[in-house]
């Protein structure tokens, strides 16, 4: 007599997590592994490193002014701090693509074909944030502070606090260069409709002030470096949005000439 079968969907919902929780972890170590070999080859060059990040200020620190540090081990710790910052950048190629071979497999056609152009624009625009920041802001921020102080006071930066000051503007250009992006992934999503959001400009403009004076150093120019930018790429964003909702549109209304084109013509 046949043994009844006992298997039952439960089985294979456990069998299917657990996979998924190895893809999970073995694309988490990949990723761990691209950041640990950039940083051990660039842990060497740790102090040239730093010397190439505080380029932008010691260039506009009055003669015979240097940085310094204020704690005992900070000449060391905070290259080796800089060094993983930047290896985590320079690896971020490779973080999302483990992101995106984890998450690929449950997207739609359709889907794909928006996500990944938006995946390579994300890592441009971050970059290019980053860029933007380093070569534009930071000499005129630097600058203006260097010759804002007071008679008599010299301009001695400590090497820890310059570093957090520049990962925190970093950050805040990066994510203001990924303006475009949201704003089509929203619109992708149906929360925003272009159009609308068109209609609100004056209040992203306002938003873009607000957020620039939050985001940067007290002086008005360092304000503009960034609260332009974000206008524009919102700008853009907005381009591109409404050109995908009418390439949308138009596809729907080809699928529905389609499908009335070859439907079977009924007897009244």
């Amino acid at each position: 007599m046949t043994e009844p079968d006992n298997s039952n969907d439960g089985g294979g919902s456990e069998s299917t997590f657990i996979s998924h929780l190895l893809e999970l972890r073995n694309r988490v170590l990949y990723a761990l592994v691209a950041v640990g070999v950039v940083f051990v080859g660039l842990v060497p060059f740790a102090n040239k490193v730093y010397g190439l990040l505080a380029k932008p200020l010691l260039g506009v620190l009055p003669q015979g002014a240097s940085m310094i540090a204020t704690e005992v081990a900070s000449p060391f710790l905070t290259p080796i701090r800089l060094t993983f910052a930047v290896a985590l950048v320079v690896a971020v190629p490779v973080v999302l693509y483990q992101i995106w071979a984890f998450v690929a497999p449950g997207l739609y056609r359709h889907e794909k074909r928006v996500a990944i152009p938006l995946l390579f624009s994300s890592i441009f625009l971050f970059y290019a944030g980053m860029a933007f920041a380093y070569f534009i802001v930071f000499p005129v921020a630097f600058g203006f502070f260097a010759h804002s102080a007071p008679e008599g006071v010299v301009m001695m930066t400590d090497i820890k606090a310059y570093l957090d000051f520049v990962f925190s503007m970093f950050f805040a250009f990066g994510i203001a260069f990924e303006i475009p992006v949201a704003v089509i992934i929203l619109s992708f999503m149906g929360i925003v409709d272009p159009d609308a959001l068109a209609a609100k400009r004056s209040y992203v403009i306002v938003g873009a002030f607000v957020m620039a004076a939050i985001l940067t150093p007290p002086d008005v120019f360092s304000q503009l470096l960034l609260a332009f930018p974000t206008i524009l790429l919102f700008e853009v964003g907005l381009f591109f949005a409404r050109r995908w909702k009418t390439a949308a549109a138009d596809d729907k209304t080809d699928a529905a000439r389609k499908a009335q084109a070859t439907a079977p013509d009924r007897d009244p």
